[in-house]
Formats: C-alpha cells, sequence, structure tokens
C-alpha cells in the first residue's frame, strides 16, 4: 500500500532567519512557525542567507533595489554600497549547485523576496513588480523548483500546493538518482497517475506518453524529458473540477463488490466538495477506507491518497 512506502524526503532551500538564525538586518529572526514546528521533521533544510554569504554581517544597513540602465542594482540604503556583482556572483554560484526540491524564501526581501519587491529611483518608488536580486537568479535558472515565501504560506491552499510539490519532487530524484529499470519508471508513473491527473490532463498524458517509450529511448535522454514533463505537470494547479475527476475515477475503480448503498454515499461526498460544502480530506478519506475493505490495491497505491505525511493535516480546509 502506498502508507507502506517511502513518501520521499524532501531537501529544501531556506531563507535562514526563517529558521529562527539571528541573521536579519537588525539582528534579529523572522521563524515561520509552519516551517520549523510542522514541516521540520519531515524535510531536510538547506539554509541560506546570501547576505551572510557576502560578509555582510549582522547587525547590518539595510538594503534595496533602485533603478539603473542595466537593470535593478542592489544598493546600501543609506551609504549608497553597490553590491550587484558581490549577489549576482553568489547567486550564479549557488544556483549551479543547488540540489534541492524546493525553496522558501524570505518575503520582502530585497535580495529574497519572489514578488513585490520595491525598486527606487531616488527616494521615489517607481514599482512594485520585482523579484529580489537573489531569489530572481535563483528562479530563472531552476524555472520548475517549487518556491513559496513564509508569508504566501499562511494561506491554506498555496501551503497545500507547495507541499505536495516538494514530496513529489524528492521521490521523482530518489527515483532518477537510483540504478533504475524501465519497470521502475512504469511502476512510478502507475502510482502517480492519479496525482498528476489532478493538476494537468496534457502532463498526465505527455509523461504516460514517455513512460511507453522506457525500454527503447537512451536512458538518460528519457530520465531528463520524463522528469520536465513531470514537474512541469505537478507547476499546475491542482483544482476542484480536476479533482472530481479523479475522485469519480477512483470511485469507479472499486469495482463492483462495493455495495449500491455505499456508492452513492461515495457519490453524494464527492458531490458535497464539487459544491465546496466539504473539504477534499473527506471524500479521500472515504474512498481510502473503501480502497483497504475492498482490497483495492491499485486505488490505494495512488500517491493521490497520501502526496505528504498525513500528519500535516493540509487537506481540511474547503476551497
Amino acid at each position: 500500500m502506498v502508507e507502506d512506502q517511502c513518501l520521499g524526503r524532501p531537501r529544501v532551500a531556506v531563507s535562514s532567519c526563517l529558521l529562527g538564525a539571528r541573521v536579519r538586518h537588525n539582528g534579529n529572526h523572522s521563524r515561520a512557525r509552519y516551517l520549523t514546528d510542522e514541516l521540520a521533521p519531515f524535510v531536510d533544510w538547506v539554509p541560506i542567507c546570501p547576505e551572510m554569504e557576502i560578509g555582510l554581517g549582522t547587525p547590518r544597513e539595510s538594503l534595496r533595489l533602485e533603478r539603473s540602465p542595466s537593470g535593478p542594482r542592489l544598493m546600501t540604503r543609506n551609504t549608497g554600497r553597490d553590491l550587484t556583482p558581490a549577489m549576482t556572483g553568489l547567486a550564479a554560484e549557488r544556483s549551479a549547485g543547488l540540489d534541492v526540491d524546493g525553496y522558501v524564501f524570505k518575503a520582502k526581501s530585497p535580495s529574497c523576496g519572489i514578488h513585490g519587491i520595491p525598486l527606487y529611483d531616488g527616494e521615489t518608488m517607481v514599482t512594485r513588480q520585482n523579484r529580489g536580486l537573489f531569489a530572481d537568479a535563483v528562479i530563472e535558472s531552476h524555472p520548475l523548483l517549487p518556491v513559496e515565501d513564509e508569508g504566501r504560506l499562511r494561506d491554506a491552499v498555496l501551503r497545500e500546493a507547495f507541499t505536495e510539490r516538494i514530496f513529489a519532487h524528492a521521490r521523482l530524484r530518489e527515483l532518477l538518482r537510483s540504478d533504475w529499470r524501465p519497470r521502475d519508471l512504469v511502476a512510478f508513473q502507475s502510482r502517480h497517475k492519479m496525482q498528476l491527473l489532478a493538476h494537468s490532463t496534457e502532463g498526465y498524458r505527455e509523461t504516460g506518453r514517455l513512460v511507453a517509450e522506457a525500454g527503447t529511448r537512451p536512458r538518460e535522454e528519457l530520465a531528463g524529458a520524463y522528469g520536465t514533463a513531470f514537474c512541469t505537470a505537478m507547476a499546475v494547479k491542482a483544482s476542484v473540477g480536476r479533482n472530481v475527476n479523479v475522485l469519480q475515477h477512483c470511485l469507479g475503480m472499486l469495482g463492483d463488490e462495493l455495495d449500491p448503498v455505499r456508492r452513492a454515499d461515495l457519490a453524494e461526498v464527492i458531490a458535497s466538495y464539487q459544491e465546496r460544502r466539504v473539504a477534499l480530506s473527506v471524500p479521500l478519506a472515504l474512498l481510502r477506507h473503501h480502497a483497504r475493505g475492498e482490497a483495492a490495491t491499485y486505488v490505494q497505491n495512488q500517491t493521490y491518497f497520501l502526496p505528504y505525511p498525513d500528519e500535516l493535516g493540509l487537506r481540511n480546509h474547503v476551497v
């Protein structure tokens, strides 16, 4: 059963201050409780503080992005020191060696923010449509890497989506770095079918097409193509409509052994989820229960039912 299979243990890069390190410009931290109290037992952190790594120390002068003909420059706010070469050099070095399944950046940081960072022209703020200098380089180098900031992770939907993706990336990484054979890729795809379908119909079909080439296409070429297709599919936000489609698929696979009353009950709960009256966890729990009772192994083995540890309780919100 999927409960007995390895969920994968993600490696996640994170702004050091979010784990409680006192590396902020004012000498404080920005501990994010979801990361340190809930997610930490299930992931391996890779803490990074770009400001400390380029030698700024703490406490330190605050920074900001300033407009220039060559693009945003990272400047010290009071003394006007240009830190752009040091930060872009570090970003290139770190990006080249980054071996993680996701990244949680510090929100509102001119180096690490992933959205809404102010850009100044003199003392005038001209836009808030920027990413931090370091974060921008990392994201451009790793466009399929799951990234979020701690502010957005306070939203239940975004938190669940990010967590699902990092565990999926970890399972894929473990597979492709093993001495895998075509049958292993087939088994991986089989376990992830419903999860992929909940995110992207096109991605579901594309990954299936690639798996059909296992054994005939060069191994490394296939691994690269499959990895890209899988991560691209998982980057698409799962929707209520696609979840309903998957739930109905799973209900259909439980077989004729499921009596009409229980089948009707499950259909009613799925409809309640579709109407946004119950959380996704409700039909999922019932389907898992009946899959065990009917020994529906294929349904039980779907990562869709356990994409990350149950202890995180991330599917209990009503969309």
